[in-house]
């Protein structure tokens, strides 16, 4: 049945996806394309609930990966979300907590919050008297990842999604990552989930990992919805990257 998703709820980092293959030119471009259609979601189990549909968009990816020559890890997503393609920079989410996480790993704390206010005391206050500076704080997270010899991008260069749900791609296809694992230090891969492993294990381990000498792991969503993960938890999970 081609182009339907035939979703299971993920519990483990082997969990198989969907799709194909492509390069991108890095260039930052138009977040989302035209094409929208209704997609129909089945029940993999014997599930008495009938199939239902929702809006997916085809998303080609955005914004270009942070890394330079210096760069020892790759930390991978899937495809930014829409608050981070609308602010220009990965995991922006508001209340996504990769950009405490990372941070704290190194001892550390940003300036800027996702929202692109400095952080506060009181972020009520912070939010309604201060216009965002989304260029301030994608600067300081640039700043972050290079100085710690970070590189960071996410698997896909597009999918079809449905808003944020990496459980709803479909039509995946992945980057071109030759570049980076030739001009860098990277050997070592790590995916902010399970959905992202899945994607790298299914079109990507297979072409780098024996090539460059590459190991991939996967690392707990830093996700509002992984909620069964505290910050703390997050914290101590990602000091493998140092």
């Amino acid at each position: 049945m081609n182009g339907t998703l035939f979703y299971k709820p993920e519990n483990s980092c082997q969990n198989p996806l969907i799709s194909e293959n492509q390069k991108t030119d890095g260039k930052k471009t138009d977040a989302t394309k035209t094409s929208s259609r209704e997609q129909a979601i089945f029940p993999l189990d014997d599930s008495p609930f009938p199939p239902y549909t929702f809006s997916m968009k085809s998303v080609s990816h955005p914004i270009p990966p942070v890394w330079n020559e210096q760069s020892r890890i790759l930390i991978l997503g899937t495809m930014p979300s829409p608050k981070s393609r609308e602010a220009g920079f990965f995991y922006m989410h508001p209340h996504n907590r990769f950009w405490r996480v990372l941070p704290a790993v190194f001892g550390e704390t940003l300036f800027y919050t996702n929202k692109g206010v400095p952080a506060a005391t009181n972020p009520k206050d912070s939010d309604s008297n201060t216009p965002p500076d989304y260029e301030a704080a994608i600067s300081e997270r640039r700043s972050f990842l290079l100085r710690h010899q970070i590189a960071l991008w996410d698997v896909l260069s597009s999918c079809d999604i449905h808003g944020a749900a990496d459980s709803s791609i479909t039509n995946a296809v992945p980057n071109d990552f030759t570049p980076l694992f030739e001009k860098s230090k990277i050997r070592r891969v790590f995916c902010t989930g399970k959905t992202a492993f899945n994607l790298w294990q299914k079109f990507c381990a297979d072409e780098y990992e024996s090539r460059y000498g590459i190991t991939s792991e996967c690392l707990p969503s830093t996700s509002p919805a992984n909620a069964a993960w505290s910050e703390e938890r997050l914290i101590e999970a990602y000091r493998v990257i140092r």
